[in-house]
């Protein structure tokens, strides 16, 4: 068992395009089955599509999740917005990906194995490269003391998980094309 953030994000993305998602089960231990249905076209459809293709253009983005359902979940739904995607599992790994391939916004959980999300935005942020990347922390917890934590460890932005498409498309529009503040 997963988190249920995978078939969260499913929902989302059939209703977007105007569809709706369907489950079934006999019962506890019978298995389940899940339908979606997308129209063949929709005006609601293609006015989302079109407002999701407006802006922004295509950029570099890293990913780092250390779960695989959220991680493939964020893959995925960027790569359908034609973003170049990378991805890391752990802290280390993100700093390392972040600062070898310099991507316009890293999205960072917090939650990470070797070293938190807080820890992997200030080593980002100490380097010549990081100053001016875009980082959005994610995570489950949207208190304003995480929100404070995050802005002192240097993210530009906070998203509570699971993020929905349409907020996480306008997070990326809004920094994006926001004057540099670094």
């Amino acid at each position: 068992g997963g988190l249920g953030i995978g078939l969260t994000l499913v929902r989302q993305l059939v209703e977007l395009h105007g569809g709706r998602v369907e489950a079934r089960s006999a019962g506890a231990g019978q298995g389940s089955v899940f339908t979606a249905r997308l129209p063949r076209s929709s005006r609601l459809g293609r006015e989302n599509a079109e407002a999701l293709h407006a802006a922004p253009a295509p950029c570099r983005i890293l990913v780092v999740e250390d779960n695989a359902d959220a991680r493939d979940m964020l893959l995925a739904l960027l790569t359908l917005e034609r973003h170049d995607v990378c991805t890391a599992v752990d802290g280390p790994a993100g700093v390392d990906a972040a600062l070898q391939l310099r991507p316009d916004v890293a999205l960072i959980d917090i939650g990470l194995p070797g070293l938190n999300g807080y820890e992997v935005a200030r080593r980002i942020r100490a380097t010549e490269a990081g100053r001016t990347m875009k980082l959005i922390a994610l995570t489950g917890y949207g208190r304003s003391e995480d929100m404070r934590m995050a802005r002192e460890a240097g993210f530009d932005l906070h998203l509570v998980k699971p993020v929905e498409p349409r907020r996480l498309d306008e997070a990326l529009r809004a920094l994006l094309t926001a004057p540099e503040q670094r």
